[in-house]
C-alpha cells in the first residue's frame, strides 16, 4: 500500500487530492497546524471514498513553520509521496502580510525540503509543489507555458517563485524526483469564501433567497484561466505517476473576466448582475495581473491530462451547490 503525506490538507485541494487518492487504495497522513480550528468540514464532503477507506486518512499536528515536526513526520509516516499544498494562498492578504507569507509560502518549503533529506527518503520520495499561475504576473507573453519568464507582481507570487525553484534545485542537487504544478485558477464549491470566485457564487445564492442585498467587487476586468480544482488534483498524482519528473501548466486554456464570472453566476439564478454588484476600490490590488491564460499542451501531451469541465459548467455547479447549502441550513433551523 502506498503512503502520501499531505500539507494542507483541509484546503480545496487537500480535500479533492485526498479523496482521491483513497479511492486509488493510499494510505494519506495530513498536516494539521496546531494553532488551527481544525477545521475538516472540507474533508467531511468527500463523496467518492468507501467509510472503510476514510479509515486509512491520518491527521497530524505539525507546521511548516516548524522544522522540527516536519522532520519527526516524516520519519514516522514514511511515505512514497508528498504533496506541499500548504500555503498562505489568497494574493490580497499577502500585501497585507507579505513576511507571514514568505514565511510559510518561501522558508516553509525549503523546511519540507530539508525534513526529506534528513529523514533520509531523498531518493525514496516522489514530491510535488504546488506552483501558481501568479507568478507569471506582468505578462510577457500568451498563452502562459512552462519556459515563460516569471514576472510575479505580488508578494504571494514572489514567495511561490522561491518555492519553485527551490523545488528545481533540490530535484538537481540532490536527486529528488519532484515536480512543480504551475496551476491556474481552479475552483470549486470548496473554494474558500474569501476567494472571488466564491464570494460570487454564495452571494449569488444568498440574495436569490433574500438572505443578502448586494455584492461589492474590486476589478471586473482582470481575465483569468479558470478550471474546475477537482480535475486539478488529479493532476498532481499524475505527475508523480511519470518516469521522470519536470514541471506541467495546468489550465483551461480560455480566459474570462471577472464580470463574465459575475454575468454568468447572477444568471444561473434568473438575476441580472447590474442590479446587485456595486464597486469597492479596497478590494483593488496594489498592483494587479490583468489577464492570463495558460497553454497545457505540455501536460496533455506527457501526462495525458485535459480539462473536461468548462467555465459555464464550473460557475453553475458552484452556485447550485451554494443554493442547496443555505436551503437545506434553512429547511434545518
Amino acid at each position: 500500500m502506498k503512503k502520501a503525506f499531505i500539507t494542507g490538507i483541509t484546503g480545496q485541494d487537500g480535500s479533492y487530492l485526498t479523496e482521491f487518492l483513497l479511492s486509488k487504495g493510499y494510505e494519506v497522513h495530513g498536516l494539521v497546524r496546531r494553532t488551527s480550528s481544525m477545521d475538516r468540514s472540507r474533508i467531511d464532503l468527500m463523496m467518492d471514498v468507501t467509510e472503510e477507506q476514510r479509515k486509512k486518512m491520518y491527521l497530524h499536528y505539525g507546521d511548516l513553520g516548524d522544522s522540527n515536526s516536519l522532520s519527526r513526520l516524516l520519519s514516522e509516516t514514511r511515505p512514497d509521496e508528498v504533496y506541499n499544498l500548504a500555503s498562505q494562498s489568497h494574493v490580497r492578504v499577502s500585501f497585507d502580510m507579505p513576511e507571514f507569507t514568505t514565511d510559510i509560502n518561501a522558508t516553509g518549503t525549503i523546511r519540507l525540503l530539508e525534513a526529506i533529506r534528513s529523514a533520509g527518503l531523498i531518493h525514496k520520495v516522489r514530491y510535488y509543489q504546488a506552483s501558481s499561475s501568479e507568478m507569471f504576473g506582468k505578462i510577457v507573453e500568451s498563452p502562459l507555458r512552462e519556459t515563460t519568464q516569471f514576472r510575479p507582481r505580488s508578494p504571494y507570487a514572489c514567495s511561490k517563485v522561491f518555492a519553485h525553484f527551490a523545488t528545481v534545485n533540490y530535484r538537481d542537487a540532490y536527486g529528488l524526483f519532484a515536480c512543480n504544478g504551475i496551476l491556474f485558477n481552479h475552483e470549486s464549491p470548496r473554494r474558500g469564501e474569501n476567494f472571488v470566485t466564491r464570494k460570487i457564487t454564495l452571494s449569488a445564492a444568498r440574495i436569490k433567497l433574500g438572505l443578502q442585498e448586494s455584492l461589492s467587487l474590486g476589478n471586473l476586468n482582470a481575465c483569468r484561466d479558470w478550471g474546475y480544482a477537482k480535475e486539478y488534483a488529479e493532476s498532481m498524482w499524475q505527475m508523480l505517476q511519470h518516469d521522470t519528473p519536470d514541471d506541467y501548466v495546468i489550465a483551461t486554456g480560455e480566459s474570462h473576466s471577472v464580470q463574465d464570472f459575475v454575468s454568468e453566476a447572477f444568471a444561473a439564478v434568473d438575476l441580472d448582475w447590474r442590479d446587485y454588484v456595486t464597486f469597492d476600490q479596497r478590494l483593488i490590488r496594489a498592483s494587479e495581473v490583468d489577464d492570463i491564460i495558460g497553454d497545457p499542451s505540455k501536460a496533455q501531451r506527457v501526462l495525458g491530462w485535459e480539462a473536461k469541465v468548462r467555465f459555464s459548467e464550473l460557475v453553475n455547479l458552484m452556485v447550485e451547490a451554494d443554493l442547496d447549502r443555505h436551503k437545506m441550513s434553512n429547511a434545518s433551523s
